[in-house]
C-alpha cells in the first residue's frame, strides 16, 4: 500500500506537466462561428472579434459569420456598439461539430436630459479667443528621446518631474512593466493587427485594452501618469492613442533600463 501511494505521489507532478504541455501545444486552426442578436436571433454584421491569446482580430460579415485563428481554450472577445461585450472560451466541441452561435445582448441605457450651452460669443475676435477653453498642458522634449512629454503643469518643477519619472530606477514603471512582461510584449502584436487597431480607435472605455494587456484601468492610468501624460489626455484619448502612448513609454523604459 505504501509503495502504491509513493508511486502515485511520484507520478502526479509528471501528469500535471503533461497537461500543461498539452495546453501550451494546442494546435492553432481556423475557427468559424456566427454572432447573433440574443433577442431577435438575427445575425450581427461588423462585430469585432479578438482572440486574446493569439492577439488576432476580425469582424463578422453580413451573415454574422467570422473566421479567426484559434486553439482550444483560447478566449475570444466580442465587442459591438450598443451590445454588452462578451468573452467566450473555445472548446473542443466547437471545432468538432461546427455551427457555433454566439449571442450578444443589447444594452439598456437610461437617457438623461442634456442641456447644451453654446459659447457666448461677442463678435470681437480678441475677446472671444480669450474666452474659449484652452488645453494648457505643457510638453517638454528630452534630448535623446524621440517624443515629447506632457507634464500638465506650468510649474517650473514640471521639467524635474518629467526627468525624475523617467530616470528614477525606483519608479513605478519598473514595477508595472516588470510584473507584466508578457502583456507588454503583446503591444507590438496588437499594433500590427489592423482589425484590433480599428476597434481600439473607436473605443474610449479602456475595457478592450484591459482584456488584451491583462492590466487594470488603474495600472494604465499609473503608467501614463508616470510618463507624464496630462489628465486631459488620459481622460479624452481613444484606446488606440492610449495604446500608442503606453507602447512609446515602454520602449523608452527598456532603452533606459538597459543602459543602467
Amino acid at each position: 500500500m505504501r509503495r502504491l501511494l509513493l508511486l502515485i505521489l511520484v507520478l502526479i507532478p509528471f501528469l500535471g506537466f503533461s497537461q500543461v504541455d498539452e495546453q501550451e501545444n494546442q494546435e492553432v486552426q481556423d475557427f468559424t462561428a456566427t454572432v447573433i442578436n440574443a433577442q431577435t436571433e438575427f445575425p450581427l454584421e461588423s462585430v469585432h472579434v479578438v482572440n486574446l491569446n493569439q492577439v488576432k482580430g476580425t469582424i463578422t460579415n453580413p451573415e454574422g459569420k467570422f473566421t479567426i485563428p484559434a486553439a482550444v481554450n483560447d478566449t475570444l472577445y466580442f465587442s459591438y456598439l450598443g451590445f454588452k461585450t462578451q468573452k467566450v472560451r473555445v472548446t473542443n466541441d466547437m471545432f468538432r461539430f461546427g455551427n457555433t452561435e454566439i449571442a450578444l445582448t443589447e444594452l439598456a441605457y437610461a437617457l438623461e436630459e442634456v442641456i447644451v450651452r453654446p459659447y457666448q460669443l461677442t463678435g470681437y475676435l480678441e475677446i472671444d479667443v480669450k474666452n474659449l477653453p484652452v488645453n494648457d498642458a505643457k510638453q517638454y522634449s528630452i534630448s535623446g528621446l524621440p517624443t515629447s512629454y506632457e507634464a500638465g503643469s506650468k510649474n517650473p518643477s514640471a521639467v524635474t518631474k518629467v526627468l525624475g519619472a523617467i530616470l528614477n530606477p525606483a519608479d513605478l514603471l519598473r514595477n508595472l512593466f516588470g510584473k507584466k512582461p508578457r502583456q507588454m510584449r503583446k503591444l507590438r502584436q496588437i499594433k500590427e493587427d489592423d482589425n484590433i487597431r480599428d476597434l481600439l480607435a473607436s473605443k474610449f472605455d479602456r475595457e478592450t485594452l484591459t482584456e488584451l494587456l491583462q492590466l487594470e484601468k488603474v495600472d494604465i492610468e499609473d503608467i501614463l501618469n508616470n510618463c507624464n501624460y496630462s489628465k486631459s489626455f488620459i481622460k479624452t484619448a481613444n484606446d488606440l492613442q492610449i495604446l500608442d502612448a503606453i507602447s512609446s513609454c515602454y520602449e523608452e523604459y527598456k532603452v533606459l533600463n538597459r543602459n543602467q
